[in-house]
């Protein structure tokens, strides 16, 4: 019996360590879960008024679907099916896939070469380089738009998927290179170097070494970058003007908003069609995203 009443102390010292921890944190816990379901709120009710009826979404919240009884028939699929078909949101949507996925690529390509070789070649005027496309992160994008319409006026790129992709291209550049060149510069040293010495190419370490290590920045920033020209209404405005052919998402639901205000049916579902594919992007690629983030913060 003596042997074993040390044991008991000690395990009565860990429950008491276990139930102060959860009495420390369990605030915490309860502030980040009211954070989290008053942010998801405002989604969850645009998803569920979505699928209502026109006039229930009239005369009523979307918080009366829940009383009780739950009639399963006020809801249908009919909204989704007059915006995508009727209000041109389906052929949207398409345009704008077409323009974020070439607005994303373009300037993590470039971005990714140039990052490189800012952090690893040697040439001269690098760091003023380097400091002046830091610089023009504080530059208001709102500067560029009259000049660069005016370009694209007089060599014909107004209301054309090139001019856009050329757009974005330009506007996501420096936040690209300043991300992927802080990440980049991180990488061992030693393996560069034992790359070079065995006679690899600056081309053939990029491509064999940089980029496989790089894949959390890129993905960081192919975020950022998807999510920012998805959304993006001013620079679709402003370089397609009324190409209606070629309209985003973000076109097309600003026109439903002025020609039919008071459909709310159809806002609510062009709405949630809008946001459906920034959530699976980020959700997909939420843990790249963190990584990405964090990795540039710390040497070592």
């Amino acid at each position: 019996m003596s042997s074993l009443s040390p044991k008991r102390p000690a395990q009565a010292r860990t429950w008491v360590d276990r139930l102060e921890t959860l009495l420390t944190t369990a605030p915490v816990h309860l502030v980040v879960i009211v954070i989290a379901l008053l942010w998801t709120l405002p989604t969850a009710g645009l998803l569920i008024s979505s699928f209502r009826q026109p006039d229930a979404l009239l005369t009523s919240g979307w918080w009366s679907v829940f009383v009780p009884p739950l009639d399963p028939t006020q809801f249908h699929l009919g909204n989704y099916i007059t915006v995508l078909t009727r209000q041109g949101m389906g052929q949207a949507f398409i345009n704008s896939l077409i323009i974020t996925i070439p607005a994303t690529v373009m300037p993590i390509a470039i971005a990714t070469f140039a990052a490189y070789a800012l952090a690893w070649m040697q040439f001269p005027g690098r760091q003023l380089l380097f400091v002046v496309i830091v610089g023009l992160l504080v530059v208001p994008l709102q500067m560029t738009l009259i000049p660069v319409l005016r370009a694209y006026n007089s060599l014909g790129l107004s209301g054309t998927f090139l001019g856009v992709w050329l757009a974005h291209t330009g506007y996501g550049m420096p936040l690209g290179i300043y991300l992927l060149r802080n990440y980049i510069g991180t990488l061992p040293r030693d393996l560069i170097e034992a790359a070079a010495v065995d006679g690899a190419s600056h081309l053939k370490i990029f491509t064999r070494i940089v980029v496989p290590l790089s894949t959390p920045a890129i993905a960081s920033f192919a975020v950022f970058q998807f999510l920012w020209v998805w959304n993006d209404l001013l620079v679709a405005l402003v370089y397609l003007g009324g190409n209606q052919e070629v309209a985003p998402v973000t076109l097309v639901l600003r026109n439903l908003v002025g020609d039919r205000g008071q459909d709310w049916h159809l806002l609510t579902a062009g709405a949630f069609i809008s946001m459906v594919v920034p959530l699976l992007v980020f959700l997909g690629l939420q843990r790249y995203f963190v990584r990405g983030l964090l990795a540039g913060s710390v040497k070592g």
